[in-house]
């Protein structure tokens, strides 16, 4: 296997979304649940997204991770890796972006980093060095109050300085505009002030087109799935890759019975918790109860098992925004935060133990928790369920062929659950 491109996810919905990205600009590509086992078949591909948990746990387990996924990717002939990140720039002041940034231009050689979570397709937007979710600017959005990763700053100049040991500049929209040559010449003109790294401003596919086509000649970038598009027709640009349609046994339909769950608290996921009442039964679990009784999962979990011959049910964690804090504070963010994860986690298994081979999971951290406790090494991808959610078919399974959609928190439409499971034949 050479691949064409190599890419770390620092969670696994939004490997996914990469995942889907890809696909959809022709690249055959996997999505990988960690470092793969050497004894794992891949198909061949393009391209490997390593998804890894790394977004929230302490900076220097981030980079031992990131750094061994580097390490395999490198060893597979990727000559450029793509460290994904969150479209809204998902860290706080210790990171963890900016170290796994560093390291891994440090182990590249790289004088320059491009960085940019824009991708316009799905509103995010940056202009200025400042990211715009929507019409508005990062600070002002829902994500101010995200339960993990509050962002209180749209500069992502000062965001990424906070974190990163490199001087860290901005690619303006002035520059990007004028195309690639320009952009070079920007970039070597920040790397003589000291700059290591540089925000790059980007409105428009075009922009996101040229970015890629300059950090392809670079070891390492960073960036949403929108980076993504623009290093995969770069690729293709320089004939390093050529269009191709997606592998034809994701299409394989798997019969059985289906479940939601939902452990986000966007105000997106919300609103699709309210919308799927309409079409199957939903029980909504109280976090504080949660915590404070272990049996609650169990009860969840027969509650579902009761209902799964009549078709799709739904069970969320999610709460609003004034919940959540009541827990954090009652039980500490962390402790909370885990143990609903796995609680969800437990759900899913039971789920799985009789008989549920399609799973719609909401919420990164939810769906990392499912993942990791049913043991799936890897996924390959089928048809988009919204803009950045794929219908995911497992490869090396345990229990065999399952499909799976991985949604971040804030993606899809106030119907996501309905449609998702549509899909999902």
């Amino acid at each position: 296997m050479t691949l064409a491109l190599g890419c770390i996810a620092d969670d696994y919905t939004g490997a996914s979304d990469l995942a889907n990205t890809l696909t959809r600009q022709g690249l055959r590509t996997v999505q990988t649940i960690g470092v793969p086992a050497d004894d794992l078949a891949l198909p061949e591909v393009d391209a490997v997204v390593v998804s890894l948990k790394s977004r929230s746990i302490a900076a220097d387990q981030a980079v031992i991770k990131s750094r061994a996924a580097a390490q395999w990717l490198r060893g597979r002939g990727a000559a450029h890796l793509l460290f994904k990140i969150c479209s809204t720039f998902d860290s706080t002041d210790r990171g963890n972006i900016g170290p796994v940034m560093d390291a891994l231009r440090a182990d590249a050689g790289d004088a320059m980093v491009l960085v940019t979570p824009a991708f316009p397709e799905t509103g995010r937007t940056v202009y200025q060095g400042h990211l715009f979710v929507g019409a508005v600017p990062l600070n002002e959005s829902p994500l101010k109050d995200h339960p993990l990763n509050p962002m209180h700053d749209s500069d992502l100049v000062r965001v990424l300085g906070r974190q990163s040991r490199i001087k860290v500049g901005l690619a303006g929209l002035s520059v990007i505009a004028q195309g690639p040559d320009a952009l070079r010449n920007h970039l070597d003109s920040l790397v003589s002030q000291g700059c290591g790294a540089a925000i790059a401003d980007a409105v428009f596919e075009r922009d996101l087109e040229t970015i890629g086509a300059v950090a392809l000649a670079h070891g390492v970038s960073v960036g949403a799935s929108g980076l993504g598009l623009g290093l995969a027709r770069a690729l293709r640009a320089v004939g390093r890759s050529e269009p191709r349609p997606v592998d034809a046994t994701s299409a394989t339909p798997i019969g059985g019975p289906a479940a939601c769950l939902a452990g986000s608290c966007s105000q997106a996921t919300l609103a699709q918790i309210a919308d799927a009442e309409r079409m199957m039964p939903v029980l909504r679990l109280d976090p504080a109860a949660l915590m404070a009784d272990e049996g609650e999962a169990q009860r969840a979990a027969d509650w579902a098992i009761a209902r799964l011959t009549a078709g799709p049910v739904l069970i969320a964690s999610s709460a609003a925004p004034d919940q959540v804090a009541a827990v954090q504070a009652k039980f500490g963010r962390d402790a909370a935060g885990h143990a609903i994860e796995q609680a969800m986690a437990g759900i899913a298994a039971r789920l799985v133990d009789v008989g549920v081979r399609r799973l719609v999971i909401a919420g990164g951290e939810t769906s990392g928790a499912v993942v990791d406790r049913l043991a799936i090494p890897g996924f390959l991808i089928g048809p988009e369920i919204a803009a950045g959610v794929p219908v995911l078919r497992t490869v090396g399974a345990r229990e065999g062929d399952m499909l799976l959609a991985l949604k971040s928190g804030n993606f899809g439409g106030p119907a996501f659950f309905g449609e998702a499971l549509a899909l999902m034949r």
